[in-house]
C-alpha cells in the first residue's frame, strides 16, 4: 500500500457500511460508544442486517434510535430449516412496517432521452429526503439471504426453497437483495437468474473472476470486505482490481472479519477506512476516490441518503485535477460514458451549462497543488478552444501543468491547424485514436463530419511537432485490433495507451 493512500488527508471523507450486524451480542458491552466512534470515523450511514428472527429485530430497533442507522431483514442460508411460514409473515410485517414498499426504482445508469439527469430527478422525487434517509421507512433491503455449502447447517434443498421464496418477495415489493453465497456460485447465480431479481449486492464477495462477471453482468453489485487488507488474498486482490466503479461497494461484516491491523480482534464500522484504503491502493487510486465511489453506490442501491443534483466543473481524481467545460462532442461513440451514466469515479458531470473562465479559475484555485490540470469532461474541450488556451496560459503563469484529452478533431472544428497556438502552454495531450481504419473508427465513434478518421491522424501529427508528450489511446473492444493501432502509434512517433471498456477516469 502507498504511502499516498494511507496517509491522512486534508479532506474529511464519508463512507457507508453497507454490511453489518450492530445488534450481535459482541457489541453489548459498548454498542453506543461503538457506533459514535463510527460516526466520528467519518461513516455517513451503517445499514445492519437481518439474519434471523432476533437479529431482524434488533437491527430495526436500532434503525429507529440513530438516524443514520439502516436495516435490512432476512433469514440467513444458516437457519433455513428453522423458516416457516409464521417467521416469512413476520418478516413481510418488518418489511411493511419499516419499508417504504413501492418506492420509485432505483435510478438507472443510462440516461432518459430529455437529456436531463436522471439522479437529479431522483434526488427531487419521493425516494430520497433532501435532509437525508429514506422517506417512510429505515429498512431498505431484503438481505441476509442465499446459500451456504461450506458448513452446511440447514440442508441444501431447504436452503434453496428459503432463498427463492426470500427473492420472490423482494422482487414483490421492488427491494433490493443483499447475497450470502459461499462455495455454492452455481446455484446461487441460476436460482437469481430464475428469480428475476435484478438489484442488490454480493456481500463479502468470496468466490473466483468468473462469478464475479457473471454477478456484475446480471447488475449485481459486489462488496468486499476486510479480508482484501491480507496478503496473502491475491484472488480477492483480483476482484478488488477488476469491479467497475459503478459496482464496487464496501462493507465490515462486523463484528466478523477483521482487518489489519486489527487482525484477530473483533470487527467494528470505524474499521471500514483500512479496507478502503486497501482497495484504493490496489485500484491505483486514493482512498477519497474510493471513499465517494463507493458511497455514491450505496446510496443509490439503497435509496439513502441525497445525491448531486448540479455536475461539477472541475473535479479531482488522485492527485490531478480536471475541468469539465462542455458535454457537447463531435463524436457519439459506443463506448462513451456519457451515454451511460452522469458520473465518473463518483463525480457527477452532466452539466446545466457551460462554465466561463472565471467560474473555472475560481475552482481550480492555485494549480500547482495538482500534478497536472486536465482538460477532459463529458465532451471535446476543443469546441471551446478558446477559453482552452486563455486557461492554459494562465495555468502555466501559475506554475501548473496542463494536458488536453481530446478526440483529434479540434482542426477540422476550428477550421485551421490550431496546435501552434497551444506552444509553450500545454506540456501534453491525449488524443483518441479509438480504431485500426476509417471503417472500424466511423462505426464505433459515429463521427458528426466525413474524413474525421484522417483528420485525426493529420491533428496526431501535427501536435507532435509542437506539444511535448503526445499518446494516442484506443479502447479494448472487440472490433478494435489493438496491435494494428500500436503500430500505427509507432509509426507516427507517439506513445500508446489502451483504455479498458468499463473504466474511467
Amino acid at each position: 500500500m502507498t504511502e499516498k493512500n494511507t496517509q491522512a488527508s486534508n479532506k474529511k471523507i464519508t463512507l457507508i457500511d453497507t454490511h453489518c450486524h450492530l445488534e450481535m451480542d459482541e457489541f453489548n458491552n459498548d454498542r453506543d460508544a461503538m457506533i459514535q466512534r463510527a460516526r466520528d470515523a467519518g461513516l455517513e450511514a451503517l445499514i445492519t442486517i437481518g439474519s434471523d428472527l432476533a437479529g431482524n429485530a434488533g437491527g430495526y430497533a436500532l434503525s429507529e434510535k440513530y438516524d443514520f442507522v439502516y436495516a435490512a431483514v432476512g433469514f440467513h442460508p444458516h437457519d433455513a430449516k428453522h423458516f416457516t411460514e409464521e417467521i416469512f409473515g413476520q418478516i413481510e410485517a418488518w418489511a411493511k412496517e419499516y419499508t417504504l414498499i413501492g418506492n420509485p426504482p432505483i435510478p438507472p445508469l443510462e440516461k432518459g432521452g430529455d437529456g436531463e439527469g436522471a439522479l437529479a430527478k431522483w434526488s427531487d422525487g419521493a425516494g430520497v429526503s433532501e435532509k437525508g434517509g429514506n422517506k417512510g421507512g429505515k429498512g431498505v433491503a431484503i438481505g441476509e439471504i442465499g446459500l451456504d455449502y461450506h458448513y452446511d447447517h440447514s440442508p441444501r434443498e431447504i436452503q434453496q426453497e428459503v432463498f427463492r421464496k426470500q427473492l420472490a418477495y423482494a422482487k414483490e415489493v421492488d427491494l433490493p437483495v443483499v447475497i450470502h453465497s459461499r462455495e455454492a456460485e452455481k446455484d446461487t447465480l441460476d436460482i437469481l437468474r430464475q428469480s428475476g431479481v435484478k438489484e442488490g449486492v454480493f456481500h463479502c464477495f468470496s468466490g473466483d473472476r468468473e462469478m464475479a462477471e457473471q454477478a456484475l453482468a446480471m447488475g449485481f453489485h459486489i462488496s468486499i470486505a476486510g479480508p482484501v487488507t491480507f496478503r496473502k488474498a491475491t484472488g480477492l486482490h483480483e476482484i478488488a482490481r477488476i469491479i467497475p466503479d459503478t459496482a464496487l461497494l464496501i462493507e465490515t461484516d462486523a463484528p466478523y472479519l477483521t482487518p489489519e491491523p486489527f487482525r484477530g480482534k473483533r470487527n467494528e464500522p470505524s474499521y471500514l477506512v483500512h479496507t478502503a484504503a486497501a482497495i484504493a491502493a490496489l485500484r491505483g487510486v486514493t482512498l477519497e476516490d474510493i471513499a465517494r465511489i463507493t458511497t455514491l453506490n450505496a446510496k443509490r442501491l439503497f435509496r439513502i441518503g441525497t445525491l448531486p443534483d448540479q455536475g461539477e466543473i472541475a473535479y479531482q481524481i488522485r492527485d490531478s485535477l480536471y475541468l469539465n467545460v462542455t458535454n457537447r462532442c463531435t463524436n457519439q461513440c459506443s463506448f462513451c460514458i456519457r451515454f451511460h451514466s452522469d458520473y465518473v469515479k463518483g463525480h457527477h458531470l452532466r452539466l446545466a451549462h457551460e462554465p466561463s473562465e472565471q467560474e473555472l479559475k475560481q475552482e481550480i484555485g492555485d494549480p500547482s497543488r495538482f500534478k497536472e490540470i486536465v482538460f477532459c469532461g463529458y465532451g471535446e474541450p476543443l469546441l471551446r478552444f478558446d477559453l482552452v488556451k486563455r486557461l492554459s496560459a494562465w495555468i502555466k503563469e501559475q506554475k501548473g501543468r496542463v494536458r488536453i484529452n481530446t478526440n483529434g478533431h479540434g482542426n477540422f472544428i476550428q477550421k485551421r491547424n490550431i496546435l501552434p497556438e497551444l506552444t509553450g502552454i500545454v506540456d501534453s495531450m491525449s488524443i483518441s485514436l479509438d480504431a485500426q481504419d476509417e471503417e472500424t473508427y466511423n462505426s464505433i465513434c459515429k463521427p458528426a463530419f466525413q474524413n474525421a478518421y484522417g483528420e485525426v491522424l493529420a491533428f496526431i501529427r501535427e501536435a507532435k511537432k509542437v506539444i511535448p508528450d503526445v499518446q494516442v489511446t484506443v479502447v479494448a473492444l472487440d472490433m478494435v485490433d489493438v496491435e494494428k493501432c500500436r503500430k500505427i502509434a509507432e509509426e507516427l512517433g507517439v506513445g500508446f495507451r489502451v483504455r479498458e471498456f468499463d473504466r474511467v477516469g
